[in-house]
């Protein structure tokens, strides 16, 4: 056991580029690490059960309770989700640039309770539907209140700003609780994000199963209710653990956005500038030609001004320029993952509106609720990451010599992969069910259980989990790390954008394909009654469009240079 002479120094070893609540200076033993990582996975298990709690089940809600078709509600829901997957750009733009991540998280919880308590004040607010439909002799011609049609989707959308403030903050605020310049915490945070995503997935899968039977079961109020509590419960959390967390210290510096924007604003004025003088300007600052990225060269213009002088303070610097090249490098590989985007927006409209015409009865009496079925994902990603992270990554370590065991691309290139694979079961499990309805001539009795177990759903919600621990923890580490510093929570944001711009393309997919295949007589691809949908069309699609996204993501990760600690 080491003697107290040499555990006295790191007692006292202060973590650079840190501080604590107060401004002191932070010391390592007493702060960060696993103990203030805690604190922030307990926030976002809960606010992550919150947000599924409403986002799983939501197309019940509307084509029942709101009377929507199935088309629209599920066009909503992925306008919906679009929405708080790209707002979390503008939380993360105020946290890095004005308030910081932990006052963010503070009052991006704030606004996420007052979203959810409206939410669950209109859905037990009586309505002239329910008075209305007492008398009417057919309740299903009945129209829901518009005012209370505005006021939920009021309220769904200030969910949606909370949201997009907490989200791009919490993990980036967890990460930072780990010095990836000392060897042991750099380890650490590589963990971090494989048992981050294995906490929130282990409480999404007890929200899930309990919220989605008391929505169905008992009443809606009650399934918006506890997401509004546990919401109260994840800010109490994240304050109690306020005295133990690293702060980065503010600079003086200009924001990283000017920095990088100013970049590109200087490069497109000297575009008329050769390489000579910027060669000439590289030289006179000392600068050897590796150390210069000789990627997106373009960039290296912001170096001079328009006449080609080196007056100071009007020039870029090469740091600066490197940033702005930084960011560049990013724009192939999220292009590239937006298809997939489209394919994770697929589990919480289609299946669950598959599974909901299947045998769901696991005893006399007890059906399991069709939202409940994602909770399938969630349990596969549970059991998967701790063999991932115990089993695979050790293994692939001792054969490539690197830290992560493979690297991260690879690790994202995997996951699509595997959602292609999930695509492609998803349209056989459909072939079969609409086979099924056929066979038993239930084609036109959509509100007719089909004789088909919805155990046969199993394996696409298995798949699309495990591409979810490949895809979804290595584009969370990538975006997080790529990026400069100060732009950590804007990197995760970038992150969770590729599912926002993935929802509406699946949005506007869904539209455009609605149109295409529902005219004239014909049976849409998305009817109302799913025997005579074919789901199986859309899902083959979007299996094509996977593998043709693997391929250009493929091409453009080989080229792709990582930055710092990316080189692992």
């Amino acid at each position: 056991m080491p003697s107290s002479d040499t555990q006295t120094p790191l007692l006292h070893e202060a973590v650079d580029g840190c501080v604590d609540y107060n401004g002191r200076p932070v010391y390592r033993s007493i702060s960060g690490g696993w103990r203030s990582a805690f604190f922030i996975i307990g926030v976002e298990v809960a606010e992550r059960s919150a947000y599924y709690g409403i986002s799983s089940n939501l197309i019940t809600y509307l084509t029942g309770t709101l009377g929507q078709s199935t088309a629209t509600a599920a066009e909503n829901v992925n306008v919906w989700s679009g929405t708080t997957m790209l707002l979390p750009l503008l939380g993360a733009f105020i946290a890095d640039s004005f308030l910081g991540r932990y006052r963010t998280i503070v009052v991006a919880s704030c606004i996420y309770i007052l979203g959810l308590s409206l939410l669950t004040l209109s859905a037990v607010l009586p309505s002239s539907r329910d008075s209305g439909c007492q008398t009417a002799d057919a309740i299903s011609l009945c129209s829901p209140d518009p005012r209370q049609v505005i006021f939920f989707f009021f309220s769904l959308y200030i969910v949606a700003i909370g949201q997009g403030g907490h989200k791009p903050c919490v993990q980036a605020f967890g990460a930072d609780q780990f010095d990836g310049q000392h060897p042991e915490e750099s380890k650490a945070k590589s963990s971090f994000f494989n048992w981050w995503y294995f906490s929130m997935n282990s409480g999404m899968v007890v929200a899930l199963l309990i919220l989605n039977y008391i929505q169905d079961n008992l009443n809606w109020g009650l399934g918006f209710g506890i997401p509004c509590i546990l919401m109260v419960g994840a800010l109490v959390v994240f304050l109690l653990g306020t005295k133990t967390y690293r702060y980065g210290i503010k600079t003086a510096e200009r924001s990283a956005f000017l920095r990088i924007g100013q970049v590109f604003v200087e490069a497109v004025r000297n575009w008329r500038t050769n390489s000579s003088a910027i060669d000439c300007r590289e030289e006179a600052l000392g600068i050897v030609p590796h150390q210069s990225s000789e990627q997106f060269k373009f960039l290296n213009k912001a170096l001079l001004t328009p006449n080609g002088s080196k007056e100071d303070g009007k020039v870029c610097s090469i740091g600066e320029v490197e940033e702005a090249k930084a960011v560049l490098r990013l724009v192939p590989i999220w292009t590239t993952c937006l298809i997939y985007g489209i394919v994770f927006a697929q589990s919480s409209t289609f299946f669950t509106k598959q599974g909901a015409t299947m045998d769901r009865s696991i005893s006399p009496g007890l059906d399991v609720p069709a939202a409940s079925l994602q909770s399938l994902i969630y349990l596969s990603i549970v059991f998967l990451i701790p063999f991932y992270d115990r089993v695979l990554v050790p293994t692939a370590r001792a054969i490539t010599r690197k830290p992560s065991g493979i690297t991260m691309l690879q690790r994202i290139g995997t996951g699509i992969f595997l959602s292609a694979l999930s695509m492609v079961l998803s349209a056989v499990v459909e072939m079969k069910r609409l086979k099924t309805a056929r066979e038993y001539g239930l084609v036109d009795l959509p509100n007719t259980t089909i004789p088909m177990s919805v155990c046969w759903l199993v394996p696409q919600y298995i798949v699309y989990g495990a591409a979810d621990v490949f895809a979804m923890v290595g584009l969370q580490e990538f975006f997080y790390d790529q990026v400069p510093s100060e732009l950590r929570s804007v990197g995760l944001s970038l992150y969770l954008s590729i599912f926002g711009v993935g929802s509406f393309l699946s949005s506007f997919l869904i539209s455009g394909i609605e149109k295409a295949t529902g005219g004239d007589g014909h049976g849409s691809w998305f009817a109302d009654n799913l025997n005579r949908a074919h789901l199986d069309y859309f899902y083959w699609l979007l299996a094509g469009l996977s593998v043709v996204q693997l391929v250009a993501f493929l091409y453009f990760s080989k080229s792709y240079i990582y930055n710092r600690e990316g080189t692992r």
